[in-house]
């Protein structure tokens, strides 16, 4: 009989511990670092756990969600949209997300990353459906932005925190691609072709200011020449006034050959000009012997006159030119006209 009891006690005792463990193990709840999990009494929710060791009451207290507080992140799928200048795209994303409030995240909505994906997938839609294609393709910050906004505002009323949402890929058709390779080629031709013409007009403006200048020097070095040439006829016609001067001056003094010196010089000129022209194979001209000789020796006469006054024989030299002059004016007069080759 004791031992039947004893048996018994042993079998009480066993069942008591194994039933101790049994508790022990359905209250003690150890959670993990990035994590919080509802505790619900009875069904309804009544705290959050944080990471680390805590005891529920069992039977009474159970574990409803174990939620991630970490950052996730969640891939957009690929869709086909419509954009507003009735171009079909393929787009993708990805969002990312974090748990704020674990209590809202696990009661306020089902199934939290299912919304959050067709939330993103539908405001996607909405905002590249309302900017053309190259806006599109240009301004993908801009359409970041927008998702973000908009996701984080609807997304909070859950508890969460959309902290970015990205565009992976814009993907337009093959021949929209095709057609927007032409557009970029034309451009740049249009562009290499607008400054082509821009250097030729520049460079057709700068000879043009070059030849504006280079007429301008040469007139001015005309204006120059024409204002030197001035000048030295002026200085010229000077000097021969002058000489006319001193000429008419011994004339009225009574010196004759003065007057045979000057006429003479001046015929010889002629002569000259005559002579000189480099066409001329034969010339004519009108050569008076007497005019000629008696102009040649007025001027040996007065060259004469002036060597003896230097020497104060001018009474002799008077007198020998008024004998030459005479005998001179007495010589047999030749014909209007010799020819010379």
């Amino acid at each position: 009989m004791m031992q039947w009891l004893t048996s018994d006690f042993s079998i009480f005792t066993g069942f008591i511990v194994v039933l101790a463990l049994f508790l022990v193990f359905l209250g003690v709840k150890i959670v993990p670092q990035g994590y919080q999990y509802t505790v619900e009494r009875f069904g309804r929710f009544t705290r959050c756990l944080s990471p680390g060791l805590h005891i529920i009451v069992p039977f009474i207290d159970r574990i409803g969600r174990e939620m991630n507080m970490m950052e996730s992140v969640l891939d957009v799928p690929s869709q086909e949209v419509i954009t507003a200048d009735n171009a079909m795209v393929t787009v993708d994303g990805v969002v990312f997300f974090q748990v704020i409030d674990a209590a809202r995240a696990a009661y306020e909505v089902n199934r939290l990353e299912f919304a959050i994906l067709n939330l993103s997938m539908t405001n996607v839609r909405t905002v590249v459906g309302s900017m053309d294609l190259d806006q599109l393709l240009s301004q993908r910050d801009t359409i970041n932005d927008r998702l973000l906004n908009v996701v984080d505002a609807a997304t909070d009323a859950w508890g969460v925190k959309v902290t970015r949402v990205e565009i992976k890929d814009i993907t337009p058709p093959r021949d929209l691609v095709d057609a927007m390779g032409r557009q970029m080629k034309a451009e740049r031709e249009k562009r290499a072709q607008i400054l082509e013409a821009q250097g030729s007009r520049e460079a057709a403006i700068l000879r043009a200011e070059g030849e504006k200048q280079s007429k301008i020097l040469e007139a001015e070095g005309r204006r120059e020449a024409a204002f030197r040439d001035a000048e030295a006829r002026e200085r010229e016609a000077q000097a021969e006034a002058e000489a006319t001067l001193v000429v008419s001056k011994a004339i009225a003094e009574g010196d004759i050959n003065a007057i045979n010196y000057f006429v003479a010089q001046k015929y010889v000129d002629s002569l000259m000009h005559i002579g000189s022209s480099p066409n001329s194979k034969l010339v004519f001209m009108p050569l008076e012997a007497s005019g000629v000789v008696s102009s040649i020796g007025g001027v040996a006469e007065l060259l004469r006159n002036l060597g003896t006054t230097d020497a104060g024989k001018a009474p002799v030299a008077r007198a020998s030119t008024a004998k030459s002059s005479a005998a001179k004016s007495s010589a047999p007069k030749a014909g209007p006209w010799d020819a010379k080759d």
